[in-house]
């Protein structure tokens, strides 16, 4: 008998085939059966009709940060909302294991560089997560049984260093014995079933004392040593991050890349190709980095977003402004010491000279603060000024539009919310991301997911990109836009038996409404441990989520449901060689 049967839906498989209406059972969560509409003869417990409803494979998010949310939300809301039904974890080096057993207090060194570097809330991570593993596979088994979406983790190279060196993996090297027992830790976390290595040099990347982070502190060798090690195990990866990653890459970083990736015989991918036509040198530059992996035998490829994700700023709080060359100097001043900073017209001068130069990176992105829209605000001064955008207050008050923002923002003690619209909106890029996509060395994804709760909501790419494909730019088909959220990425880290609809694999399905698949605005909620704050976006036009033939969604509801399973590098993935 089969567990549940889903007719008449438009089935759109994940590889790319034409769409077809079929029916489709499961049992013991797994496709049982896909046959024409009305010609399936086996008894189900439960059924529906899903006439004018597209089935999918369950999308799969290859760059979140769910290794502590999942915790206090197994249902890694909203990207389970979105059809997300996989998730890679453990990303740009952090994890929150290994931890060593006779330091306690690396549980709090890790608790305050996740909150900052990954914008994660403090008392969130105290409240919300047990800290009871000191192993990587203490951790799996931690979350085993519990969560509603399939989760695999890369093992981050900062809890390696510090897990070995203590303290001195801020700044120090590792000596022959304590590499080797970094490779060791290494090992028995990939045993354990850790899906390989993920690991940070991007200068942007600082602990909670505002020290650069461990693994930004290795050498090339002790890269690549860890990477070798990577070899040794069925079904890995590296995930990495260089400062080039956020505008354009050094030969030497590419160099470093292409060495990794070769010395694994694995795929390594990195976050995030930005796509810019105002740019047009940065994507060639970017993806010479594939070119010359393949050349040494490595493959190395690009995550990037289908969709513009909705992120605000503020003076008050960390956030990307504070990475911007120069300005993290003043943004971490005492409240009241940073507003007379901002105030005086000649900082100001030196912080936009320093925003608009060749140093800031992609991060000049986010200079033209005529364009941003004033989020919620805080006093009387500001009634009114919400939604409305700096550029039009400005001109009614004769100033600039950053003296007027920072005017606004002390006005309410820095707690100004700010959303800047952003400057690659116009078709010319948007025709250089239809032709990026099509690249061999590039992937679709990279929305953070569990980190940066309160700045920005990437989660809903999935619906939002599907929408737009559907009703919107239509850049691509719907086959191939499908494909490009489940196969691709399941083919990139060697899922078994998941990423297409196809008889013996995991029930892994989304069910919506191809009139009315989309995603809402990013709200502001405050339902996290210590009634932290974070961003929240509805899922628009999706019926059912399964989950291992498990309903974990219905409408944009969770279910209560945790069939999720830890996927564990081996048994759950296939190596995807380069040799």
């Amino acid at each position: 008998m089969l567990d549940h049967l889903i007719q008449s839906a438009t089935v759109v498989d994940g590889t790319g085939a034409p769409a077809c209406p079929a029916d489709v059972g499961i049992r013991d969560g797994r496709i049982a059966v896909i046959a024409a509409p009305g010609t399936v003869t086996e008894e189900a417990r439960t059924s529906e009709d899903a006439r004018g409803l597209v089935l999918a494979p369950g999308f799969v998010d290859p760059h979140t940060h769910y290794d502590a949310q999942l915790f206090w939300d197994p249902y890694a809301t909203p990207s389970l909302n979105h059809g997300v039904t996989t998730v890679a974890g453990g990303n740009c080096g952090f994890t929150l294991a290994p931890l060593h057993p006779d330091r306690p207090e690396d549980a709090d060194y890790t608790r305050r560089m996740m909150s900052r570097v990954e914008g994660m809330s403090l008392v969130a991570l105290e409240q919300g997560a047990p800290w009871n593993w000191h192993t990587f596979g203490e951790y799996l088994d931690a979350l085993e049984g519990r969560i509603a979406v399939n989760a695999g983790f890369m093992v981050g190279h900062c809890a390696l260093r510090r897990h070995v060196m203590g303290p001195d993996a801020i700044g120090g090297q590792p000596d022959d014995a304590q590499l080797d027992a970094m490779l060791r830790l290494f090992h028995d976390a990939m045993d354990a079933g850790a899906w390989g290595l993920s690991t940070t040099q991007s200068s942007t990347h600082s602990d909670g004392d505002g020290r650069p982070v461990a693994s930004r502190h290795a050498r090339p060798q002790e890269l690549l040593a860890l990477s070798r090690a990577v070899a040794d195990h069925e079904g890995t990866q590296i995930e990495a991050i260089v400062a080039g990653c956020l505008d354009r890459f050094a030969d030497d970083e590419i160099d470093l890349l292409v060495k990794m990736s070769a010395a694994a015989g694995r795929p390594l991918n990195w976050n995030v190709l930005t796509i810019d036509a105002a740019v047009p040198d940065r994507v060639p530059r970017q993806l010479a980095a594939g070119e010359r992996a393949r050349a040494a035998g490595g493959r190395i490829v690009a995550l990037t977003m289908p969709i513009l994700t909705p992120m605000n700023m503020s003076l008050g709080t960390f956030c990307a402004l504070n990475l911007i060359p120069g300005w993290g100097e003043v943004l971490g001043l005492p409240v009241p010491e940073r507003i007379a900073r901002l105030r005086d017209a000649d900082v100001r001068t030196e912080m936009l000279r320093r925003a608009h130069s060749k140093e800031a990176g992609v991060f000049r992105r986010l200079t033209d603060f005529a364009r941003y829209v004033i989020g919620d605000t805080y006093t009387a001064a500001n009634e009114g000024l919400t939604g409305r955008m700096v550029r039009d207050i400005a001109a009614e008050r004769g100033t600039d539009p950053f003296g007027c923002l920072v005017e606004i923002c002390a006005d309410d003690g820095l707690r100004t919310v700010l959303w800047p619209m952003p400057t690659d909106n116009d078709p010319d890029s948007w025709a250089l991301r239809q032709q990026t996509w099509q690249h061999e060395d590039v992937l679709l994804g990279g929305s953070d997911a569990g980190a940066h709760l309160d700045r920005m909501c990437g989660a809903p790419y999935t619906t939002r990109f599907l929408g737009d494909c559907l009703r919107g730019r239509k850049l691509v088909g719907l086959e191939q836009a499908v494909r490009m959220l489940t196969d691709d990425p399941a083919q990139l880290f060697g899922l078994r038996d998941r990423g297409r609809i196809a008889e013996g694999h995991h029930a892994d399905l989304v069910l919506f409404d191809p009139e009315r698949i989309d995603a809402g605005p990013a709200t502001l909620v405050h339902d996290l441990p210590g009634n932290s704050p974070r961003l929240d976006s509805a899922a628009i036009g999706v019926v059912s989520v399964r989950v291992n033939g498990v309903e974990t969604i219905r409408d944009d509801v969770v279910t209560g449901a945790v069939p999720g399973t830890v996927l564990r590098s081996g048994r759950d993935t296939r190596t995807v060689s380069t040799r």
